[in-house]
């Protein structure tokens, strides 16, 4: 009996010790946030991170910088021909079926989602995982999602977000989760509404860094500051945008009954399959603050080719023009936005942020760029899990921010 008490006894504590060693990462998105916001004077709590932890002079998303391809590729450490959501809207061919940011159907269907997202990868291995608001975290099959999760809602208060991890973090600790994203949108809704550089906008940098002071102090006030891993990061930045720098697309090719798939800073077309040629060979012609290409010739540094749901043809406009339809060129000389993104993803203006802090990160370290694709692998390092063999990033490219 005594030898059994012992035995029930290592067990428990072998238990408490694991749980404890285990270690806690918050994945913070600020959407929109681009990188040279932290340089305003107005981010007081984000520049304390930056002291404590580890900055980067920017972090490089995936092509086509758009919110949902990129925060797929943070999560998946997939390209976005690769894990599945490479556009706000698209097509499927063979199953007649429609992805469309806004279609909730749609959104939360798991057809369309080819990446294995971290909760995914972390859930199978042993690990809780929380979302609070994440591109992809209430797919309908209860395997590929995290074991605690909010059901987007765009007007939620911000504080009501906080408020909401904390609670997952003061749970009883054989339920608390281990992962938690947390999302806020503000700068890409006002970056977009008037600009990068409007007072509006440094209105936005400025809640959101209040917001980041706020969480940091509740972590503190729980006790859990020196125990989480906070990673503060955007999907993509922002540029500015005019009626004056826009191509209708639509009308150039009038009359060739072409199905435009997506337009503003990407636009891709499924021509007639027998004008196909002729199609491609008018856009090369009237070539003017844009590139042409065939799916499967757009250069290898956008990784935008393999994957047969891109249509057969593919316009990248320069950066701060719009390439359009009719319709769209209605919507833009209306109520137009005054910022946007989706654009190349090598230019600054599309990179955002990155900034961590906690216990497994360095102290007052500062890199160059990094990139997305490359998060996946950084968070399987930290809670030593096995990573998916499929995926694009790298974990050197980024292991050496790690202590």
């Amino acid at each position: 009996m005594k030898k059994l008490l012992l035995t029930i006894l290592f067990i428990l504590v072998y238990v408490s010790l694991t749980a404890q060693s285990k270690p806690y990462v918050l994945l913070v998105s600020f959407d929109g946030f681009r990188w040279d916001y932290l340089n305003r004077g107005i981010t007081p709590n984000l520049e304390k991170i930056k002291t404590e932890g580890v900055s980067a002079l920017s972090f490089r998303p995936s092509f086509p910088s758009k919110t949902f391809p990129n925060h797929q590729s943070i999560i998946t450490g997939m390209y976005p021909a690769h894990h599945g959501i490479f556009a706000n809207y698209f097509f499927d061919p063979f199953s007649n079926e429609i992805y469309r940011l806004g279609d909730t159907a749609a959104v939360t269907n798991p057809r369309w989602y080819l990446g294995e997202a971290f909760w995914e990868t972390a859930e199978r291995q042993g690990i809780t995982t929380a979302s609070y608001f994440w591109p992809g975290s209430e797919l309908k099959l209860n395997y590929r999602r995290p074991t605690y999760f909010e059901t987007y809602t765009h007007q939620r208060p911000y504080i009501e977000r906080v408020e909401g991890v904390i609670n997952w973090l003061k749970l009883p600790q054989e339920k608390r989760p281990r992962f938690i994203t947390l999302y806020f949108h503000e700068t890409d809704d006002k970056g977009h509404k008037f600009g990068p550089n409007s007072k509006e906008c440094n209105e936005a940098i400025k809640l959101l860094d209040e917001l980041a002071g706020m969480l940091m102090h509740k972590l503190d006030e729980i006790k859990m500051k020196d125990s989480v891993n906070v990673i503060f990061l955007s999907d993509h930045g922002m540029t500015e945008v005019s009626p004056e720098r826009v191509i209708n697309v639509e009308k150039i090719l009038e009359g060739y009954n072409c199905e435009f798939l997506d337009e503003s800073s990407l636009m891709t077309i499924e021509p007639p399959k027998d004008k196909l040629k002729e199609v491609y060979d008018i856009l090369k012609k009237n070539e003017n603050h844009y590139k042409v290409y065939f799916r499967h010739q757009v250069p290898e540094h956008f990784h935008f080719q393999n994957n047969p749901l891109i249509p057969t043809i593919v316009v990248i406009p320069e950066i701060g023009w719009n390439v359009l339809t009719n319709k769209g060129m209605k919507r833009f000389s209306g109520d137009h936005s005054v910022g946007n993104h989706g654009f190349d993803n090598h230019h600054l203006d599309m990179h955002g942020i990155f900034l961590a802090a906690g216990p497994s990160f360095k102290k007052s370290y500062k890199t160059g760029t990094l990139w997305n694709v490359d998060i996946y692998p950084l968070l399987c390092k930290i809670f030593g899990v096995m990573p998916r063999a499929n995926i694009d990033g790298k974990l050197e490219r980024i292991e050496f921010i790690l202590k």
